[in-house]
């Protein structure tokens, strides 16, 4: 049972958003491939990209984990691209963005400005009173670590879906027009 009816124009952008997601997962080497584009909404979701690995993944590298945050941000960068101006709709995006950069800095490492250290606890964890031993400075450091990251690959998102318009359009219509794309109908939209 559907929950909310979205106007075409709506369900046009849901398109693009959705078709940002998958798109960029489609073209980001080494990203899980692309399962399922829907645009029916479920939930507070008004759409979904579904990506999953063909073998199960135990550690992750760091290009993967911009390639996942590139892919998170391909909505918002869709709607950017196609409509110059952006929606509330990547609200969940932003949060998965932001929770793997901060890991990626504060806990994993992988960052040249923070070095090989562990400086955040584990997520959940924090101390809202600052109180978990973590200079000030060095909470500052991880934040504008997070932000060059983030920064970076939303750059790389947004040029890599203008340089892939065509691609963008085609699979954007396809979705609009069926709804839900399967893994084969998708990348044959996209000609991926």
């Amino acid at each position: 049972v559907r929950g909310i009816t979205l106007s075409e124009e709506d369900r046009r952008r849901t398109a693009y958003h959705e078709s940002g997601h998958a798109l960029l997962g489609m073209l980001t080497p080494g990203a899980d491939p692309v399962r399922k584009v829907s645009i029916i909404p479920r939930g507070r979701a008004l759409g979904v990209t579904f990506q999953a690995p063909a073998v199960d993944r135990y550690g992750y590298s760091a290009t993967f984990l911009r390639g996942r945050i590139v892919g998170a941000l391909g909505g918002r960068a869709a709607e950017e691209v196609v409509y110059t101006d952006v929606t509330t709709g990547a609200e969940s995006d932003l949060d998965q963005v932001t929770s793997i950069a901060r890991q990626m800095v504060g806990r994993w490492g992988m960052s040249d400005a923070v070095g090989p250290l562990t400086v955040l606890p584990p997520p959940g964890q924090e101390s809202p009173l600052g109180l978990d031993g973590v200079a000030s400075a060095t909470r500052e450091l991880v934040d504008r670590e997070v932000r060059r990251i983030v920064d970076e690959c939303h750059d790389q998102a947004v040029a890599t879906l203008i340089a892939h318009r065509d691609q963008l359009d085609r699979l954007a219509q396809a979705l609009f027009a069926k709804e839900t794309l399967d893994e084969d109908e998708a990348y044959a939209a996209a000609g991926v």
